[in-house]
């Protein structure tokens, strides 16, 4: 089953008077389960390429589908709906609100949604917080947590809504070789045991050996 698929896909951005092409005809079809790893220098397109299966940015030209529904012909208000439900983020900055506590941060993306009853939110952003290793951490703030369990609530955050993917940009930029290990470890356990699909954008040596398949950019184009 195709989670995402990109067709033909260019991106063009302007610098002043010349156009800088940053994605260049990429085709790619990532299947339900993967643990795929989009590899390739800085510059290279990887992260364009996770903005737009996102739907944060629009292709030149070219298609993209999550779960069969291509985004172009959609809204702004459908594209939110889309990232709301369908796809979970892990950045390399983590992304978490410093006012909120960790387990705030989780119920988050459930209370943007609507698609399940306030008192069970919290329930469930418990629950995701479990399967992080973080259950005794809920009420701290992320500034009161290292890098490594700031990452993992990030995870959390990303898997309590079950999307369909989860785009993960360099997860592991800002942990030291242990932690991100370990952040790696967890992420693999949870594509096993959830078949939750995951998309990296890295040029970590390690997230391509733990990776299913590994799809390598230069200049904006797959090197086959």
């Amino acid at each position: 089953m195709n989670i995402v698929k990109a067709e033909s896909l260019y991106k063009n951005y302007k610098l002043g008077k010349t156009l800088v092409p940053a994605l260049n005809g990429v085709d790619i079809t990532v299947e339900k389960g993967e643990f795929l790893a989009i590899a390739g220098p800085s510059g290279s397109g990887k992260t364009t390429f996770l903005n737009l299966i996102s739907g944060i940015e629009t292709p030149t030209s070219g298609k993209i589908f999550i779960d069969d529904i291509e985004l172009s012909s959609l809204s702004a208000d459908a594209l939110a709906d889309i990232r709301a439900r369908k796809i979970g983020f892990v950045f390399q900055n983590f992304n978490l609100l410093p006012v909120l506590t960790a387990i705030e941060n989780v119920e988050y993306p459930l209370l943007l949604t609507n698609r399940v009853q306030q008192k069970e939110t919290r329930r469930i952003a418990e629950r995701a917080l479990e399967m992080v290793g973080l259950s005794k951490f809920g009420c701290h703030k992320p500034l009161e947590l290292s890098g490594g369990q700031r990452q993992r609530v990030a995870i959390a955050r990303a898997i309590v809504i079950k999307p369909s993917v989860i785009l993960a940009d360099e997860p592991t930029a800002n942990l030291d070789h242990k932690t991100g290990e370990e952040i790696l470890n967890l992420m693999k356990k949870i594509n096993q045991d959830e078949k939750t699909t995951f998309i990296f954008s890295t040029h970590d040596a390690k997230v391509m050996s733990m990776a299913t398949r590994v799809i390598k950019l230069w200049d904006g184009a797959v090197v086959k």
